[in-house]
């Protein structure tokens, strides 16, 4: 019996990863010109992460890349994907419990708040690059929401989009469904139990897991 599903941010409760994509590239090609795909390397992993694993040849340049990421975000569309706030709802008057795991952080959510006032009730917890020491793939951020419920891995589920995102919920032992709102169904599967585009059918594709 699932007693708690927890979900990534980008790409899986909000349809932003394009918009992302976008940003990292355009980046890439001015720092890193001979890594074409440059980001989708960096997805999963927290803004300290990044500049630890990739920029300390520009730690010079650090404070401006801080500036360009928030005047960046502060202009973001947060469009769901399609059927979540939907689908959360049934999965709360079914009596799951709901988390939010994200590498975002707590400067993005207040963004995302001020454009959904709504979103913050949907969930019980929210947990961001400021809860954990390690990133995606690891499976830090993912058992943490877990234990906060006071659950265990094979109680919940876990939503992502990204290849980082998915190997850090089956590295948590949980079950895994994926998103293929960032790479493609083909690609994902691999790193999934089950792969969805969007929510708007869940019941079909993954309502058996919830006892439907």
């Amino acid at each position: 019996m699932i007693k708690a599903a927890l979900f990534d941010l980008d790409g899986v409760v909000f349809d932003t990863e394009p918009q992302y994509t976008k940003f990292w590239n355009e980046e890439g090609k001015h720092y890193f010109p001979d890594e074409p795909d440059f980001a989708y390397k960096i997805k999963g992993r927290t803004l300290v992460e990044i500049f630890d694993l990739y920029f300390q040849d520009f730690k010079a340049d650090q404070p401006k890349l801080v500036e360009h990421i928030a005047e960046f975000e502060s202009h973001m569309s947060f469009e769901y994907v399609p059927g979540f706030p939907e689908f959360v709802s049934e999965l709360r008057k079914m009596g799951l419990r709901i988390a939010i795991v994200t590498s975002s952080d707590l400067s993005k959510m207040q963004k995302v708040y001020q454009a959904h006032p709504e979103f913050r009730p949907l969930v019980d917890k929210v947990l961001t690059a400021e809860d954990f020491s390690k990133s995606k793939p690891d499976p830090d951020c993912y058992l943490k929401g877990v234990e906060s419920f006071g659950l265990y891995p094979e109680d919940c589920v876990g939503f992502e989009d990204s290849f980082n995102g998915l190997k850090a919920v089956r590295a948590a032992d949980m079950l895994t469904i994926g998103l293929a709102t960032t790479n493609s169904e083909e690609s994902i599967r691999r790193y999934s139990d089950f792969v969805i585009k969007d929510y708007t059918n869940w019941k079909a594709e993954i309502g058996q897991l919830f006892g439907l």
